[in-house]
């Protein structure tokens, strides 16, 4: 591969939770016109096998800005690169980071692709636990302070939205989830129908609707996704439902 005179451009792809057939059309349209696939390790990886011909520079986790300026100097040579996540881009994705970095950088054109995100492709797996108000919150304080986190937690209880929580634990972070469920059980029933899904669109997916006091033991892992339902939510035919209410019009 020559390196070219003109700038090149970025696409930030959204590939989804990793199943090759929950990957949008968009995004593999965008990954095909691509010269560089640029990404963290482990979804780099994912494309692989269909991806092969394709430059392919990673980063380990932590190392996010940096990755970001990969795919910017890539660009600047000339080609036409993706920057993958996995989910949707701009859902705890890299599409917000590229855009501050990319201010460095004025000529290089960004475009973002969406993709199916974790909170979407688990509810496929339970049933329809999001059809009603609900909140996204992640876990990982990492970025942001528990504090804050636990905050945003007790709003979401108190105001009844079925809550989907992100990165709900870690080695670091072993009793998070538990932590999540004593604040959401000072406004939910103890009874609350509430459901996760480990591995999604992946080798090992598995799932289980549980109550809100049986979840706050339940061992899972950053690549988990966890449902707290509302008031309403119930289950039917083993599947996690939030009704609606078409059926009090």
């Amino acid at each position: 591969m020559q390196e070219k005179k003109q700038i090149g451009k970025i696409y930030v792809i959204g590939i989804g939770p990793g199943e090759e057939k929950q990957m949008t059309k968009g995004a593999e349209s965008a990954l095909e016109e691509s010269d560089v696939i640029v990404g963290y390790t482990v979804y780099v990886d994912l494309l692989k096998d269909r991806f092969g011909d394709k430059k392919m520079l990673t980063t380990p986790m932590k190392r996010e800005v940096e990755r970001c300026r990969l795919a910017f100097e890539e660009a600047q040579k000339g080609f036409t690169v993706s920057m993958v996540c996995s989910g949707d881009s701009g859902v705890y994705g890299m599409a917000g980071l590229m855009y501050e970095v990319g201010r460095d950088y004025p000529a290089v054109e960004l475009k973002i692709i969406p993709g199916i995100t974790a909170a979407s492709a688990g509810a496929a797996v339970l049933g329809a636990p999001l059809m009603h108000d609900f909140a996204v919150i992640s876990l990982s304080d990492l970025l942001t302070p528990w504090e804050k986190i636990e905050r945003r937690i007790e709003a979401a209880a108190m105001a009844d939205f079925v809550i989907c929580i992100y990165n709900p634990s870690s080695r670091k972070r072993a009793d998070y989830l538990m932590k999540a469920c004593d604040i959401a059980l000072k406004y939910k029933s103890p009874e609350t129908v509430c459901g996760y899904v480990k591995n999604i669109g992946r080798d090992g997916e598995c799932s289980e609707i549980t109550t809100l006091a049986e979840l706050r033991n339940k061992k899972v892992d950053m690549f988990t996704t966890v449902y707290i339902g509302n008031e309403q939510t119930m289950e039917i035919s083993r599947k996690m439902v939030t009704p609606r209410g078409y059926r009090n019009v």
